[in-house]
C-alpha cells in the first residue's frame, strides 16, 4: 500500500520501479550520451526470474514484434511509428484527452521483441486508446528523442493524457502493461470516475434511497498496488452493477480530490469506503482480490465466514 502523505496534488513523473519478481525477462538497453551529438547503447543483461502469465488478452499466432530497423511489422496497423519529436508532439496533440501509450524500444532488446506483441493486441481491443512506438536505434532523431525524453532502458513505457505524462514504467511485463492501461485509460466502464468532492456528494445523493451499496474505490496516480487491484474492480462493477454502484476518485488529480481524502481520514491506499443510504458503513485498507470480494459481500448483506 502507499501513504497518502508521500503525494501532493502536483503532477508526478517518477518512474516507478518494480520489484524483481514482477518484472518479466529483460535484456534492457541503458541510454548514454557522452557527447551532446552521439548516443551509445550498452547492453545489461538482467537475471531471468519466473515467468508471469498473461491470461486476460490473447495474443494470436504472428503477432507483430519491432524487430530490427528498417523492418516493416505486421498485423500492428493500430500501433503508430514515430520517427521523429515532431511526429511524437504531433501525436499527443492529436489525441486530446485520449490516454495514449507510448512504448521506447529498440531493435537488439529482447524484451521490446517479446512484450510488443501484447501492446498490439491491446491496441486492437482498446479503442479508446492511442499506442505508439519509437524505436530508439532506428535514426538520430529518434535517439534525440529518447534523449529529450530521458530514456534510459528499454522496454520504457509513457503514457499520456492531454499532453501531459501521467505515468511511466520500464521493465514491466503484460499482465502490468494490461493493468496500466485499464487503470489509465478507463472512461466508459460501469466504474464512475469521481474528479471531486461534488461529484461524491451527487454520487451519494443519486443513491440515498434504493437501497444500493457504493462501493468507492480511493486511490493515486502512482500507486502501484491501486494498479494491480482495479481489474478486479472493473469486473465487479460489471457482474454486480444491479445492487452495487462501483466508482473511484485519484486522491492526487486535483486539491479537491486531496482535501476529500484528508476528511475521509484515508492513510493508505487503495482504501475502499462502503457507502449506504448516505452513510459511510464501513471500509477497506488493500488490494486482496479475495479479501476485496468478501467485504464487498459482507456490506452487501451476505454473511461472509473467514
Amino acid at each position: 500500500m502507499a501513504t497518502v502523505a508521500n503525494f501532493s496534488a502536483n503532477r508526478i513523473t517518477t518512474v516507478i520501479p518494480r520489484p524483481t519478481s514482477a518484472v518479466a525477462s529483460t535484456s534492457s538497453f541503458v541510454f548514454f550520451d557522452p557527447k551532446p551529438n552521439s548516443l551509445i547503447l550498452k547492453q545489461r543483461w538482467v537475471k531471468n526470474p519466473s515467468k508471469r502469465s498473461f491470461s486476460a488478452v490473447k495474443v494470436k499466432a504472428g503477432a507483430a514484434s519491432p524487430g530490427k530497423v528498417g523492418t516493416p511489422a505486421v498485423n500492428d496497423e493500430k500501433v503508430q511509428k514515430i520517427h521523429s519529436g515532431e511526429e511524437f508532439d504531433e501525436a499527443l496533440k492529436k489525441a486530446k484527452n485520449k490516454l495514449v501509450v507510448v512504448e521506447f524500444a529498440t531493435s537488439k532488446s529482447d524484451q521490446s521483441n517479446k512484450i510488443y506483441p501484447f501492446m498490439v493486441e491491446l491496441s486492437r481491443t482498446c479503442n479508446d486508446v492511442d499506442f505508439l512506438l519509437v524505436m530508439g536505434d532506428e535514426s538520430e532523431t529518434t535517439r534525440e528523442l529518447c534523449r529529450r525524453e530521458k530514456i534510459e532502458k528499454v522496454p520504457h513505457f509513457s503514457f499520456y493524457k492531454s499532453m501531459e505524462k501521467i505515468h511511466e514504467e520500464e521493465g514491466i511485463g503484460p499482465d502490468q502493461l494490461m493493468g496500466d492501461v485499464l487503470y489509465y485509460g478507463d472512461s466508459h466502464s460501469a466504474v464512475v470516475q469521481l474528479h471531486g468532492r461534488a461529484d461524491v456528494e451527487k454520487l451519494i445523493d443519486e443513491n440515498r434511497t434504493g437501497g444500493k451499496l457504493i462501493v468507492l474505490d480511493v486511490g493515486l496516480k502512482h500507486c502501484g498496488p491501486c494498479v494491480k487491484v482495479y481489474p478486479t474492480v472493473l469486473k465487479l462493477s460489471r457482474s454486480m452493477s444491479e445492487t452495487i454502484v462501483f466508482a473511484r476518485m485519484n486522491g492526487d488529480e486535483n486539491d479537491s480530490c486531496m482535501e476529500f481524502l484528508k476528511d475521509m481520514n484515508v492513510i493508505e491506499v487503495p482504501t475502499f469506503l462502503f457507502i449506504r443510504n448516505g452513510d459511510i458503513c464501513g471500509r477497506y485498507v488493500g488490494s486482496g482480490k479475495g479479501e476485496l470480494i468478501g467485504e464487498i459481500l459482507r456490506y452487501s448483506g451476505v454473511r461472509v465466514t473467514y
